[in-house]
């Protein structure tokens, strides 16, 4: 899924990746990445920031949202979310807390 200011790539296959394939990606792609978590039902409200950044879920789930676009997009393990700089977003964890490797570009 790609829309004017972010994109998404599921993951392909029915098992989902363990956190250190993850990683592995990321860092074959130049990124240096960093875990983060949220407990269930986390909030994120409306903001941006100045750089692009990647996001892998390891675990769990989280609802993207652009506000100014009215879109949302859910991720689950494996999930990926390009994220250029400068757009405004907001989030909401699922109901198992989330778990994310994230890197800047």
């Amino acid at each position: 899924m790609t829309t004017n200011s972010f994109r998404v790539t599921p993951w392909e296959t029915a098992s989902p990746p363990t956190e250190e394939l993850l990683y592995t990606i990321m860092a074959g792609q130049g990124l240096n990445p960093y875990s983060w978590s949220n407990g269930p039902h986390d909030v994120y409200s409306a903001h941006k920031h100045g750089f692009d950044k990647v996001i892998y879920v390891v675990r769990g789930s989280i609802t993207f949202g652009l506000p100014l676009l009215k879109q949302k997009v859910t991720l689950h393990a494996g999930d990926r979310l390009d994220l250029p700089a400068g757009t405004v977003h907001d989030a909401q964890v699922g109901a198992e807390g989330v778990v994310c490797l994230e890197g800047h570009l």
